[in-house]
């Protein structure tokens, strides 16, 4: 089936099998490899995006479910020019992530956190992630990346 998607800004007609996971499409189709699939029973949350402007686990959802939608990866984050997204930058500024196989969801997951809830205290926060799985951090400097992203974003 043919399946009409807005990814990163982008216009996309993909030809795919009506069981095929939107994490499917995005990885081994369109090649966006920063969505990662790590438990597939989305519960570690690797595989967030922003589908009109809700973070989503794209391991829940079939391609064809998304017909029509606008998708954010984390590839679709940064600036044209190469400049990172606030919630990027301030993830690697407050070392927010280790191994780093969590850190794309977790990044999607927060700016769609930050928008939604942009004065969000340090519970909330870590209320608000309990969907995305670190296995590294302690989350401690990821919280921390949230606050600072967060209010980055929000001077922006």
């Amino acid at each position: 089936m043919q399946v009409q998607l807005k990814i990163n800004g982008k216009s996309q007609s993909v030809e795919t099998p009506p069981n095929a996971l939107l994490v499917q499409v995005l990885r081994e189709q369109l090649l966006l490899t920063g969505t990662h699939v790590g438990c597939d029973t989305a519960q570690c949350g690797a595989c967030t995006v922003i589908m009109n402007g809700r973070a989503v686990k794209s391991c829940n959802i079939l391609a064809a479910q998304a017909e029509g939608a606008e998708i954010t990866t984390i590839e679709g984050l940064a600036q044209a020019d190469g400049t990172m997204h606030p919630m990027q930058a301030a993830f690697k500024d407050c070392h927010g992530l280790q191994c780093g196989f969590c850190t794309t969801g977790m990044v999607m997951n927060a700016v769609d956190l930050a928008q939604h809830h942009p004065k969000a205290t340090e519970s909330e926060i870590r209320e608000l992630l309990e969907g995305n799985i670190c296995r590294c951090t302690g989350y401690q400097n990821i919280v921390k990346a949230v606050q600072q992203g967060a209010a980055a974003m929000a001077a922006a």
